[in-house]
């Protein structure tokens, strides 16, 4: 686990995270997880690959094009092919049981 750190509307927000590397990681994310960690995903390239929310919980996706936010969405249950609205680098997913979720759960529909 470490700290990870972003500003959001105008406040400075610092979330425990485990940091997704491996392929396996990657590939599974919140699937069928029980606990409410934060993931954080870095990719060396910038895309605007899509996640699905198949077997996971609900859950707030942050995606980042550097250090700038560039979408914020509610990922509810069993959705196909979610993508923001830019190429990112970095997606947070934060499940909405995770405290640091209701600083996006009024602002995301």
């Amino acid at each position: 686990m470490r700290t990870f750190s972003f500003k959001y509307k105008g406040k400075k927000i610092f979330i425990p995270v485990e940091e997704c590397r491996t392929i396996f990681q990657r590939g599974t994310g919140l699937m069928l997880r029980n606990d409410d960690k934060a993931l954080l995903f870095r990719f060396t390239r910038k895309g605007k690959s899509a996640i699905h929310s198949f077997f996971c919980k609900p859950f707030i996706a942050v995606w980042f094009n550097g250090d700038e936010i560039i979408d914020v969405k509610l990922i509810k249950r069993w959705q196909i092919f979610i993508k923001p609205r830019k190429k990112f680098d970095l997606l947070l997913e934060i499940p909405t049981t995770n405290y640091f979720s209701k600083n996006f759960i009024s602002t995301t529909s």
